[in-house]
């Protein structure tokens, strides 16, 4: 008796040149084209119709893999499943996984790209560049994000975490917000392997037991007013940032960034932006009686839209001029933000003003949500006191170490 499959031999296989159809049995068959090429077919009936499907070339697929790939058909057939149409959607299946696979590089620089536009500054985005640069992508650059696990994330960190303890909590923050990206746009899936609550936090030390709080040197508030009769006799632009600073308690990034268009000088308000505030919500600043005269000389000597304008045409005072003032002045041992301690020292030892006037004053976030959430104002009409009282400080000395009275009026 014939046999009904495996009819064929590797030798037939490699000598045959006539064209046509050459049945191996089980559905298999070797076609020979008019040119003299040879292929594998699969022919077969599903739901009452014919069908067919290659299975490669012979000079790739030889007869003993086409056999086991026949199989394989035959198989899904007695599955009730059509082979042709499962291969379809596996090759379509590998190419939109493959369509999906992205590196933690490709996904921090996608990240950045989208977020950029919404960052205060460009130094911010050359901040994220540079940090993963030097401490995420050695290790995890190249790696497809699905593949990125806790343990690599911990060696990213490793490192610096002790040393460099600032640092590396921005390096995971980064690291976080990134794989959160990469979930939500769907080229990884399952927790979050950076979060630091119930996570890392079990793994690392906390960053406040291994690198305390350095806060800027601060100038005890009893000497303010000695410090801005020292600073008034300097002439420049950045002495009256440097004043005008302390007078508003403001940062040094949201005075020397200051337009024109923010300040309204019949209403003695500064109108800071969202997108110029760390907290990113408009800020309101009164503007005392000196800071209004410090506004009076800087629109005389206006220069451009900036109301402390730097050398360079449109272009702000540098971030470092204020310090650079502080050195003119041989006081090394201070820096410009370091008299938003002195503001705030002063408010809570000298003043009766309520705490949280004087921390709306600094735009400080609410740390408690629940007074967050009742707190809709700003008390502006209370802080207008509270900075004129404050400019009035800073231009009377104590005397005989008795402190100015304090007017109480709206503080209650």
């Amino acid at each position: 008796m014939a046999r009904s499959i495996e009819i064929l031999t590797a030798l037939f296989v490699t000598k045959v040149k006539k064209p046509g159809l050459y049945c191996d049995g089980g559905s298999l068959y070797l076609q020979v084209s008019p040119t003299g090429s040879k292929s594998w077919l699969f022919r077969f009936m599903f739901d009452r119709k014919a069908d067919n499907m290659g299975l490669g070339p012979v000079h790739t697929v030889g007869l003993a893999d086409a056999r086991l790939k026949a199989l394989e058909c035959r198989k899904l057939l007695h599955e009730g499943k059509n082979p042709k149409a499962e291969r379809d959607a596996a090759i379509a299946a590998s190419k939109l996984a493959n369509a999906r696979v992205m590196t933690f590089r490709q996904c921090a620089e996608a990240y950045i790209k989208t977020h950029r536009h919404a960052w205060k500054s460009e130094k911010h985005a050359s901040q994220w560049e540079n940090t993963l640069r030097d401490y995420a992508y050695p290790v995890i650059g190249d790696l497809q994000v699905s593949a990125i696990d806790t343990d690599l994330v911990i060696k990213c960190l490793a490192g610096i975490w002790i040393e460099k303890t600032e640092t590396a909590t921005r390096v995971r923050g980064r690291i976080e917000s990134i794989l959160d990206w990469a979930t939500t746009s769907k080229y990884r899936t399952g927790e979050n392997p950076a979060r630091w609550r119930g996570h890392l936090k079990n793994l690392l030390a906390a960053p406040s037991k291994v690198a305390p709080v350095i806060h800027h040197p601060a100038l005890p508030y009893d000497q303010v007013a000695d410090f801005m009769k020292s600073l008034k006799a300097i002439d420049g632009v950045s002495s009256l940032a440097l004043e005008f600073a302390i007078l508003t308690a403001a940062r040094t990034n949201e005075v020397i960034g200051a337009t024109w268009e923010e300040i309204d000088t019949d209403k003695a308000l500064w109108i800071i932006p969202a997108n110029r505030m760390k907290a990113g919500r408009e800020h309101r600043v009164h503007l005392s009686t000196r800071a209004l005269e410090i506004l009076t000389v800087a629109h005389e000597q206006k220069q451009s839209n900036y109301v402390f304008p730097g050398k360079r045409e449109s272009k702000p005072l540098s971030n470092m001029a204020l310090l650079m003032t502080l050195r003119r002045m041989k006081r090394t041992d201070l820096t410009a933000h370091g008299f938003r301690s002195t503001f705030r020292d002063w408010a809570s030892e000298v003043s009766m003003y309520p705490q949280e006037v004087a921390e709306m004053a600094l735009a400080h976030t609410v740390a408690d949500k629940v007074e967050a959430a009742y707190r809709r104002g700003d008390l502006l009409q209370k802080r207008r006191q509270l900075m004129e009282d404050w400019a009035r400080y800073c231009e009377t000395p104590p005397i005989n170490g008795n402190v100015i009275p304090i007017n109480l009026k709206n503080v209650a």
